[in-house]
């Protein structure tokens, strides 16, 4: 099956085509990554390809509680024990940088920081807080032409940061209504200047986020996430959606970005990502395509074999199956993950699952 083939991706080979997606999980206390996230990644290095959770590459990007950052030297440290003991399996990981933008409350955020978007257009709902449980979104601040340039300098100094924490590469977030994700959308970027108005402009901060960690760290090690059809975080669709993600991924693709991977959350509610827009998008970007969205063996393969995706990724399938690829190969019956517990502090719902079979030394 071409799903347990080998795939040659930028500089690394993959050992597999399966993708472990990027998933929060909460378990960075004083958002430092450590050693019971080693051990999480670890047992899922069996995937080809693993992408971490979202990771901060600033202090405004914290967002959530507990999520980890990578803008400091101890983060750096941890990061490396999770790299270190991923490369130890045979698996490849790629940290994926996210910047939660206007998604984010004050009592998440360090002295000093603060919450940041293209407009000043609020979220509605709250958020959770250790300190204080669930708080509003506020107002965030409307960043200007400096605060841009800093922000796009914050993801060039993590992805170096990675790249020296032991990362195979770094995939930008562009999904889910995060920083990226808010310049592009009509509902949360109403600038006026070179960022805002047009489509070509709401996709200028994407592309330039792009070309700086592409120069700075090779466009082989450099990927992005993108959710077009995505409501998440008050997205919205609008008209010219699909004209806008074509010239976006054909930018991408001219950058020599080594992938670009597609979100469809449908089988999660949100509302399907036409296939002829998936077929459009990766034929503009004509990388490397990683497909996504409710897939299970059968429909992964059959992505594959019909050209639709290069590589395919599975998410909420590895919460509770450390050893996925191996029970996807030998067709066995899958674990259902705890959801009260995805982002609870500790190792329950997190690396307490078992595997199927036992490793023999």
């Amino acid at each position: 099956m071409k799903l347990f083939s080998e795939y040659q991706l930028g500089s690394i080979t993959l050992k597999n085509r399966v993708v472990m997606a990027p998933m929060t999980r909460s378990r960075a206390i004083s958002n430092v990554p450590n050693e019971l996230m080693a051990e999480y990644y670890a047992q899922r290095a069996g995937a080809g390809l693993i992408i971490t959770e979202g990771v901060a590459p600033s202090p405004n990007g914290l967002g959530y509680a507990r999520i980890p950052g990578i803008f400091n030297q101890e983060q750096v440290a941890g990061w490396k024990l999770i790299t270190d003991a991923v490369h130890a399996k045979g698996g490849k990981i790629f940290i994926q940088l996210m910047h939660t933008g206007r998604v984010s409350v004050a009592e998440n955020l360090p002295a000093g920081a603060e919450v940041l978007a293209p407009s000043a257009v609020q979220l509605e709902g709250t958020m959770w807080t250790d300190a204080n449980g669930m708080q509003p979104y506020p107002t965030p601040k409307e960043m200007t032409a400096a605060d841009i340039e800093a922000t796009i300098e914050e993801y060039v100094t993590a992805s170096k940061n990675a790249i020296v924490a032991g990362f195979d590469g770094v995939e930008l977030h562009g999904a889910n209504g995060y920083l990226i994700e808010q310049f592009l959308n009509t509902a949360t970027n109403q600038r006026t200047d070179a960022y805002g108005g047009s489509a070509t402009n709401r996709n200028r901060f994407a592309i330039e986020v792009s070309q700086r960690v592409a120069a700075a760290i090779g466009a082989d090690k450099t990927a992005m996430r993108v959710s077009p059809y995505g409501v998440f975080n008050g997205i919205a669709i609008h008209d010219e959606l699909d004209a806008q993600y074509i010239e976006l991924a054909t930018a991408l693709g001219k950058l020599g970005l080594v992938y670009l991977h597609n979100v469809d959350h449908s089988s999660q509610g949100a509302p399907a990502v036409p296939e002829a827009s998936k077929k459009k998008l990766k034929e503009a970007f004509g990388g490397a395509f990683i497909y996504s969205g409710g897939l299970d063996k059968v429909s992964a393969e059959a992505v594959l074999e019909e050209g639709r995706g290069d590589l395919v990724a599975f998410g909420r399938p590895f919460l509770a199956n450390p050893d996925l690829v191996a029970r996807l190969q030998d067709d066995l019956e899958l674990a259902h993950p705890d959801y009260n517990k995805l982002y609870t502090p500790g190792t329950d719902g997190y690396s307490d699952y078992p595997a199927a079979t036992v490793e023999v030394a």
